[in-house]
């Protein structure tokens, strides 16, 4: 079984948390804090969620780290594939697709397919 939790766009992958690696006191902190705020209500979709579940909390995190990906915030990114990693210790891959044609991006937790990392294949140019 691997340790690691993969965040793939589009198949390709974004990021690979281990975790093997522990937490800092500040990183625990942290995200203790953001389940704190997160409990006081989040907003889905245009909708306020007074009283959020386990669930909602997931979908919350995983489509706000696609829009911390997207803008580069590696900060909050970081943070929010830590949450998904630690609260969810059975999530193997999360996966987002943006091909399709009605401009909505499809998110997929994955806990029953191990992640294996991609490797570069060079190609050389034959003469």
């Amino acid at each position: 079984m691997s340790d690691i939790f993969a965040v793939l766009l589009n198949d390709v992958a974004q990021l690979e948390y281990d975790r093997n690696k522990p937490l800092t006191e500040y990183q625990t902190r942290y995200l203790e804090s953001m389940d704190e705020k997160m409990d006081n209500g989040i907003e889905i979709g245009g909708e306020t969620i007074v009283q959020p579940d386990f669930n909602q909390k997931t979908r919350f995190v995983a489509a706000n780290l696609l829009h911390s990906l997207q803008s580069g915030d590696e900060g909050m990114t970081s943070a929010l594939c830590t949450w998904l990693a630690t609260r969810h210790p059975d999530l193997k891959q999360l996966k987002y697709d943006d091909r399709g044609n009605d401009g909505n991006v499809a998110i997929e937790l994955v806990y029953d397919e191990e992640y294996s990392p991609q490797v570069a294949v060079s190609f050389s140019k034959l003469n």
